[in-house]
């Protein structure tokens, strides 16, 4: 099955011209239906943003940047680790976060009634990824979740990195921001429903760093079988494939990302909000045959052997409270998805799938 692509720039002109609670006409509701109807779905799509065009070269320049970062030593790296602030700035060095299939026992259950060809690649220990957490627009003042709220860090010695990181951090914002929009208003809720609950976000602009040179065999797994926790995921084209993702129905797809576009996925918040109607994307990341003919391009070209993925994290604020909205709080799943606040929620994902100090 192919995800669809959905092109924004119709929803962005029509949109434009809402005022407030303006009632939002038939052609903008067939639009946002299919988002709604994919995510349900699939809990992915592929997104085209004009606001993210490949010519304008910022994912390029974002990932020539991460990967002269990565390529550093490890103690050049380590030196922006914050386990204190529970690896929510800064680098999180590689077999620090442990896939969930290693230490969930009721995925782990139904991944063995799954047929075969359906299965995840089955993880060994740790992931052996890096990733750079840097966190993307205004925080709040005050706020009961301080470590998920810190400053960025910035390495020394590269110059304009704060502006690439926010430059293309801004403009994936954006670009789930409206298809945040388009999701509330294909549920039948109001368009702010969930831009709203997203202000002062924790938004975390989150690229992974994954050594080909020394784990390029195929079948090696850099982010064993899991789900997101945060509201929406996007990502933007890597210069490497293996990302797999899990449709609704269980079917297991490698994605390709055209270029120009990007790909959404649904994360736990969104489960929350919706009482399972959008249930958390599951996906890996596994270096396939593709990646391994990849690869064999890449050194050709002399090109960098780490495969940098250009992935940011949407949240919930997290001092918003996470509950079934509008008609969703009416089903019968409704009660199992009870109040909690957004940053409690991520804390206790946080310490299921990171090793080391878990207190600020």
């Amino acid at each position: 099955m192919e995800l669809p692509v959905i092109d924004l720039a119709p929803y962005l002109k029509l949109s434009a011209e809402l005022i407030g609670d303006d009632e939002v006409d038939s052609q903008l509701k067939i639009m946002c239906s299919e988002v709604s109807q994919t995510l349900r779905k699939t809990g992915a799509l592929l997104v085209k943003d004009p606001r993210c065009s490949s010519s304008d070269g910022d994912n390029d320049r974002f990932i020539d940047m991460m990967e002269n970062y990565f390529e550093k030593p490890d103690h050049f790296k380590r030196l922006q680790e914050r386990p204190l602030l529970r690896y929510q700035v800064g680098v999180t060095p590689e077999g620090t976060e442990t896939p969930r299939i290693l230490v969930d026992v009721e995925m782990q259950e139904k991944l063995r009634a799954m047929p075969k060809e359906c299965q995840p690649s089955t993880p060994t220990g740790p992931d052996p990824k890096w990733r750079y957490m840097w966190r993307v627009g205004p925080r709040p003042l005050n706020t009961g979740f301080q470590e998920l709220n810190s400053e960025p860090v910035i390495p020394e010695g590269f110059l304009g990195w704060k502006d690439t990181m926010d430059s293309w951090g801004h403009k994936m914002i954006s670009a789930i921001e409206t298809v945040a929009e388009m999701a509330a208003i294909g549920f039948g809720l109001p368009r702010d429903t969930f831009t709203s609950l997203m202000k002062q976000g924790p938004h975390l602009l989150a690229p992974t760093g994954s050594n080909l040179q020394h784990y390029g065999k195929e079948g090696t797994v850099f982010a064993g079988y899991h789900y997101d926790l945060n509201f929406l995921t996007i990502h933007g084209r890597s210069r490497f494939p293996g990302l797999n993702i899990w449709l609704g129905n269980g079917q297991k797809v490698e994605v390709k990302v055209p270029i120009g576009c990007l790909l959404v996925q649904t994360g736990k918040q969104m489960e929350w909000l919706t009482a399972g109607d959008c249930m958390a994307g599951m996906h890996e990341v596994v270096v396939t045959h593709t990646t391994v003919e990849a690869i064999k391009v890449a050194m050709q070209q002399n090109r960098s052997l780490w495969r940098v993925s250009s992935t940011l994290f949407a949240h919930i604020a997290s001092d918003a409270v996470l509950k079934p909205l509008g008609h969703f709080a009416e089903t019968t799943l409704a009660k199992k998805y009870p109040p909690i606040c957004a940053g409690e929620l991520v804390r206790k994902e946080i310490a299921i799938t990171k090793r080391g100090k878990r207190e600020p």
